[in-house]
């Protein structure tokens, strides 16, 4: 099962590249990434098949993981209107999106605050 974990990273050249070339080394598959500087940290999201190996390739290598979560991964078509389409299906029934980015093969990332209700809704299994 594919779990998202987040990172902490030093906002400075080599930082991504330490954390790619860990995974890598442990031979763990980076399926969805995103990532971005917030008051001087990097703020990470990886979507990863093994989390656990994954979770200790990092700390091995000194990088701070802040946490990790089961998350919903939703195969859609590259075409305007399918985010807001599925968000507005959501936030009908009042579930929450925490955190949302595309992975590898034209998947949406999505972290709610009610995961079995969202899989009900958008007919997940």
């Amino acid at each position: 099962m594919v779990k998202d974990i987040a990172v902490l990273l030093e906002d400075s050249p080599g930082a991504l590249a330490k954390l790619g070339e860990a995974l890598g080394k442990a031979e763990i598959n980076i399926e969805g990434v995103a990532g971005m500087t917030v008051v001087g940290k990097g703020v990470i999201h990886l979507l990863v098949e093994e989390a656990q190996k994954a979770r200790r390739a990092l700390e091995a290598n000194d990088i701070d993981v802040e946490g990790e979560r089961e998350v919903l991964l939703i195969d859609v078509q590259d075409r305007p209107g399918v985010l807001g389409n599925i968000a507005r299906r959501l936030a009908r029934e009042n579930v929450n999106i925490e955190l949302a980015y595309l992975a590898t093969s034209n998947r949406l990332v999505l972290g709610v605050d009610d995961e079995e209700k969202a899989r009900r809704i958008l007919k997940i299994d």
